[in-house]
């Protein structure tokens, strides 16, 4: 705690001190994120200071997995995931929705253990299973893989197959018919630092280059 406590002190003495007409806006105006960012809540995948924006500019929600549920499963189970999406969208005007997967994810790497690992955490084992169908494509599509090979596709996989989850909301669907909303698909690279986006055309991820700016 004393380490975030000196981290309080020291982002008023220096960045809000920096940045209090951003604040006052803020403040007096609400908040008109351009992006609903959904990624994971793995503490090494920070959205801000990967995209290097300003408070106020994206609208973030993280859960293990940056799993997004069919919006049928989200009546049924009442993930929060769907009251994000639906504020974001319809109350905020995202122009954009962000899904980030990253390599090394840990609940990625849970999805190939046995699910009774969990049964002294019951929450975790349930939460997995919107994984599965991300785990019958892999299986599918690249049995040859080695684990380790199998881990970065998957997490690859994972959030193509949250992108089109996400195409299951109404509000989504609505937006997107009206041109008012895109859905974009990311993975981050921890190592490297390097954010590949999903082409469409291609097939594939690529690298983010300046030029798309």
């Amino acid at each position: 705690m004393q380490k975030l406590i000196a981290g309080i002190h020291r982002f008023r003495k220096q960045y809000w001190s920096a940045n209090k007409e951003l604040f006052r806006r803020l403040a007096e105006h609400g908040q008109f994120p351009e992006v609903l960012f959904i990624t994971c809540s793995d503490a090494r995948v920070d959205p801000v200071t990967i995209t290097d924006v300003k408070p106020g500019d994206l609208f973030i929600f993280r859960n293990i997995g940056n799993f997004v549920p069919p919006d049928s499963e989200n009546l049924l189970e009442g993930t929060g995931v769907a009251a994000a999406v639906e504020y974001a969208v319809e109350h905020c005007k995202v122009r954009d929705i962000v899904v980030l997967g990253h390599s090394d994810c840990g609940a990625i790497k849970a999805l190939y253990e046995e699910r009774d690992h969990f049964a002294a955490t019951p929450h975790i084992g349930p939460w997995l299973r919107h994984g599965d169908r991300t785990m019958a494509v892999v299986k599918a599509n690249y049995p040859e893989l080695s684990p380790e090979e199998r881990y970065g596709i998957t997490a690859k996989e994972n959030v193509l197959l949250q992108m089109e989850n996400l195409r299951t909301y109404p509000v989504v669907r609505k937006a997107a018919r009206e041109g008012r909303l895109h859905v974009h698909a990311w993975y981050f690279e921890i190592g490297t630092g390097t954010v590949l986006r999903y082409s469409p055309e291609r097939g594939q991820f690529e690298p983010i280059r300046e030029e798309e700016e």
